[in-house]
């Protein structure tokens, strides 16, 4: 078994802490930005490829390509 990435358990408090507050309101922002449903860059439809890289490959491309036309949006 390969483990990816790591993640730190957050303790259970029972009283509120202003750091805590903090974090989760920077928390809920940067969810914010993330993009929407209309935004993800990938073309509707069923893709078949014969390896992940395939995949991996055209996620990719569809990701640069989106990023590309929203900044060309943006200026």
């Amino acid at each position: 078994m390969r483990t990816v990435g790591y993640r730190k358990e957050r303790p259970l408090s029972f009283s509120a802490s202003a750091a805590l507050l903090a974090e989760g309101a920077r928390f809920n922002d940067e969810i914010h930005r993330l993009p929407t449903g209309r935004m993800t860059f990938i073309p509707k439809g069923v893709f078949r490829f014969k390896t992940h890289a395939d995949a991996n490959r055209h996620q990719l491309d569809c990701l640069v390509e989106g990023i590309a036309q929203a900044a060309l949006a943006r200026s």
